[in-house]
């Protein structure tokens, strides 16, 4: 798929019957593989009676294993959007710079919700440098945030998260640091807590909301 910072990947899967929603996940900064915490995600999903785009940025389509900034990274995810076939509610995110560019471009791209794996606050041991307008910024567009964290993440601890969500926003913690493929099971129950809300069924819960 061509944007304008090169060819980007979409992988797309349906379920059995009409998907209910669109669930859309970028990956991280490094790495040319899916972790198991998204493709969990991706497969809880699916049973839920989502239609799951993957998205692969264009550098990794061209096998390069570090992510450039933001100025590469919005525009050929907004391009990748702009094709991407929808039906029903749309929940955009992924896992750590992928949760930021979810963040940055969800009012853009008519999200209903945007789901934060491993969101990176702050580079490790520099909290001066906080990214948290970033995560308040769907919130401040009317939009459903929600966070999955691991409760030892040196790029922002649960409770540095929890000082800076906004009021409404969600929060899970599982075990584990900045990587949350050990704990891929709940990471996938907590997404899908959150599809469940956005699809009007508010009697399923979706981890702690930020007063």
């Amino acid at each position: 798929m061509a944007t304008p910072r090169g060819s980007a990947r979409t992988t797309t899967d349906d379920p059995g019957d009409d998907p209910v929603g669109t669930l859309v996940l970028g990956h991280g900064a490094g790495g040319l593989r899916w972790t198991a915490d998204v493709l969990a995600v991706r497969d809880a999903a699916l049973e839920a009676g989502w239609r799951v785009v993957l998205v692969d940025q264009p550098w990794r389509v061209e096998g390069r294993r570090v992510g450039p900034g933001p100025a590469s990274l919005d525009p050929a995810w907004l391009a990748v959007l702009a094709s991407v076939p929808r039906r029903g509610p749309l929940v955009v995110g992924g896992r750590s710079a992928g949760a930021r560019v979810a963040c940055r471009t969800a009012a853009t791209v008519g999200a209903d919700a945007v789901l934060a794996l491993s969101f990176p606050l702050h580079p490790p041991g520099r909290p001066d440098r906080s990214r948290a307008e970033e995560l308040r910024r769907p919130a401040a567009q009317g939009i459903a945030v929600h966070v999955v964290q691991g409760d030892a993440d040196p790029f922002g601890t649960p409770d540095e998260l929890r000082a800076v969500l906004p009021a409404g926003a969600g929060l899970d913690v599982v075990g584990g640091a900045h990587s949350l493929e050990r704990a891929a099971p709940e990471v996938a129950a907590a997404a899908v807590g959150l599809l469940w809300n956005v699809r009007g069924a508010g009697d399923v819960p979706a981890g702690d909301s930020i007063p």
